[in-house]
């Protein structure tokens, strides 16, 4: 059986950091593309980040935080775990933040695709 297992969340001040882990088991890891999502009270869950079976390629969809070193998506097969580091917090990431994980080959975009499996979350809370 496929499980994605979240860690890494907790409570922290605006302008802290975060690293979410996601360990994965009951799957080749190297064969599957993984992302991040989030989902605030009320909304919709929503994409975050994802990246590659291979790690060489990755989507964000706050493109402008990733290229300020913000939030980064990375990937160790070795370990199967995958990673999202977040810094610079704001009150507004705020979310659960989900893992997920789909076979490479499936769809040629990281983020318009179904996932095929899914962790329970793991809760992030920014205080003012």
């Amino acid at each position: 059986q496929v499980q994605l297992v979240e860690s890494g969340g907790g409570l922290v001040q605006a302008g802290g950091s975060l690293r979410l882990a996601c360990a994965a088991s009951g799957l080749t890891f190297s064969d599957y593309d993984m992302a991040w999502y989030r989902q605030a009270p009320g909304e919709e869950r929503t994409i975050v980040a994802a990246i590659s079976y291979n790690g060489k390629t990755t989507y964000y969809t706050d493109y402008a935080a990733s290229v300020k070193g913000r939030i980064a998506i990375s990937r160790d097969n070795a370990k199967n775990t995958v990673y999202l580091q977040m810094s610079s917090l704001k009150p507004e990431d705020t979310a659960v933040y989900y893992c997920a994980a789909d076979p490479r080959g499936t769809s040629p975009s990281l983020s318009n695709r179904r996932y095929d499996y899914w962790g329970q979350g793991t809760q992030v809370i920014v205080s003012s």
